[in-house]
């Protein structure tokens, strides 16, 4: 039998849960060993994983029952949510609810919660700048989980809070440079001209995970805000022209005409970059990148994340 602790990762076979697990995996001296938590132990990415070294298990966060199973003989656990799996805030948090009573009953000694800070603490719903959304929220997406981390608070569950951010890899996706009319390829976003955006590389989220697991008590009941770079929007689109090998443009969008584009959440992606521009130093400042590379000296700036993966972005 192994000596090593179980680490329960929710999430698994997703970008976040599957970066903590094979950061976890592939650390052979980390004293931990990953039960990956799926809906499908069938999936190639599950197998994946268990081919790695994983445990793989089948557990659903609507059947409570089999969450509870998965963290029974654990030590610790990553724990993170999908809201953009249903849109709901109310969902997000049901899911938050069932993961903090199954990790109360079985007694884990150390959870990192992937969450987001909740935007309404610095902006009040009856401020009118940005539209309330899902009838109590600005950005649902940030505000569920942020409300959520006090029922770990207050169950008594030790927590670290893992802030995270904007990932880099929406550069690969729908935020990535475009080809303009007059055929200069331009960076389009709902971001202010000289307003820092936090960005991360996706990977670096289960890099710190596996560190703060390894840092053990010191960061129990801690927050962690995570980022691997602060660029402004120039800058990006600097950085992602030198790596294409032609110019891009960056364009600001003001909020409101990107919240009436005809874009899935659209009123939503505009509130969370509205919030990362008009709190950019309460959001960039609580990131320090040279902490944040003290715990996670793997941690990747925009420029190590452009070399490893400029060639994966389509531009037409």
């Amino acid at each position: 039998m192994s000596d090593k602790k179980v680490i329960a990762v929710a999430g698994a076979t997703g970008a976040q849960g599957g970066g903590t697990a094979r950061a976890i995996l592939a650390d052979p001296d980390s004293g931990f060993t990953v039960r990956a938590l799926t809906r499908n132990p069938n999936s190639p990415a599950a197998k994946e994983l268990a081919e790695l070294g994983a445990e793989v298990v089948q557990a659903d966060f609507y059947d409570e029952p089999t969450v509870r199973q998965a963290f029974e003989g654990a030590y610790g656990a990553f724990l993170v949510t999908n809201f953009w799996a249903h849109g709901s805030a109310a969902k997000e948090t049901e899911e938050v609810n069932v993961l903090v009573r199954a990790a109360k009953a079985t007694g884990l000694r150390h959870v990192v919660w992937s969450t987001l800070e909740d935007t309404r603490e610095l902006l009040p719903l009856d401020d009118d700048r940005m539209p309330v959304l899902q009838d109590k929220y600005n950005v649902p997406h940030f505000d569920a989980k942020g409300e959520a981390n006090e029922l770990f608070t207050q169950a008594g569950v030790p927590t670290t809070f893992l802030n995270t951010t904007f990932f880099f890899q929406g550069f690969l996706q729908a935020m990535g440079p475009q080809r303009a009319e007059d055929g200069v390829l331009t960076l389009t976003l709902p971001l202010e001209d000289g307003k820092l955006l936090a960005g991360v590389d996706v990977a670096d989220i289960g890099r710190t995970a596996h560190a703060i697991l390894k840092g053990g008590e010191q960061f129990v009941g801690g927050t962690i805000s995570l980022a691997g770079d602060h660029l402004t929007g120039a800058q990006y689109a600097e950085k992602l022209g030198a790596a294409l090998g032609e110019p891009v443009r960056f364009k600001s969008v003001p909020y409101d005409v990107f919240r009436s584009l005809d874009i899935p959440a659209a009123a939503e992606i505009a509130n969370m970059f509205q919030y990362y521009g008009d709190f950019d130093q309460e959001f960039t400042g609580a990131r320090d990148l040279n902490r944040l590379r003290e715990i996670n000296p793997e941690l990747k700036n925009f420029d190590a994340w452009l070399a490893e993966n400029s060639s994966k972005i389509e531009v037409k």
